[in-house]
């Protein structure tokens, strides 16, 4: 059964930059979409960046339009592990984060919550103004 175990969550200033990882293990994954998502109270979860990668590699990156040219996901090759390289923080970037996981590559522009096997517990992520 696949784990996801997320970490690297925190209080940061506006403007400040902040790296979420991701670890997943018990499934072997040939083909795959990770994505990392945020939600704040009320409102529904929201796709922020989701990357396609098979054994060899990374195969394809997307981003919402509010977190291009700021945020950027990333796959380790060595280790099992994805990243969201946060920088320039803002406010309205103040959401509990999460990771999903599933088989398959998903070619929309966003990965929509409801394509997700797996979710991570979430990390919080403060930004203060």
């Amino acid at each position: 059964q696949v784990q996801l175990v997320e970490s690297g969550g925190g209080l940061v200033q506006a403007g400040g930059s902040l790296r979420l990882s991701c670890a997943f293990s018990g499934h072997t994954f040939r083909t795959a979409a990770m994505g990392w998502f945020r939600q704040v109270p009320g409102k529904e979860r929201e796709s922020v960046a989701h990357i396609n990668w098979n054994l060899e590699g990374a195969v394809s990156v997307y981003y919402i339009d509010s977190v291009k040219g700021r945020f950027s996901i990333s796959k380790d090759r060595a280790k099992d592990t994805i990243y969201l390289q946060m920088t320039r923080l803002r406010p309205e970037d103040t959401a509990v984060y999460y990771c999903g996981a599933r088989d398959g590559w998903v070619l929309e522009t966003t990965m929509a919550p409801t394509l997700v096997s797996t979710w991570g517990q979430g990390t919080q992520v403060t930004v203060s103004s």
